[in-house]
């Protein structure tokens, strides 16, 4: 009998001892440098005709978090309602090719999106622009591009 409440207390206080260490962990909520590192970051209004991304901020997430992503948020506009043209956003990561996320004409949408190397622990370099989509028959126009490095 007292061996198996040995164990029982013996069993409970490591419980309670992992337990107490994942509840200090998840108030901190820090993990130092990387947390510094990783920080938002305005990025500059981007204007084009007919299309503006505003408001936005980026960050490099840390390794192992979110795949280490260029981490990208702001408000995408259509600047020019009349114009009838839809507007987006592209960004690209590592020296890939531009991936396109879509807004709507005529309204501001917010986009908080996650880009990456998929091959690799985080992002390092990432390059973002607004541009306006003007059809087939037209090039699109786009603002400056930025571009980031971790």
């Amino acid at each position: 009998m007292n061996r198996k409440l040995a164990v029982s207390v013996l069993a409970t206080g490591l419980f309670l001892t992992g337990m107490g260490t994942a509840f200090a962990t998840a108030i901190d909520g820090t993990t130092g440098a990387a947390e510094t590192r990783a920080a938002w970051k305005g990025i500059p209004t981007l204007n084009s005709g007919g299309v503006q991304f505003k408001d936005a901020k980026y960050k490099f997430e840390p390794s192992h978090v979110n795949k280490g992503a260029f981490h990208w948020k702001g408000n995408l506009r259509d600047a020019d309602h009349g114009d009838g043209h839809n507007v987006y956003m592209q960004v690209s990561v590592e020296g890939y090719g531009w991936g396109r996320f879509n807004g709507k004409q005529k309204k501001t949408v917010w986009l908080d999106k996650l880009s990456y190397d998929g091959a690799a622990l985080h992002t390092d370099d990432a390059s973002i622009r607004a541009c306006r989509d003007r059809g087939s028959l037209h090039p699109d126009n786009c603002s400056v591009t930025k571009s980031y490095h971790r």
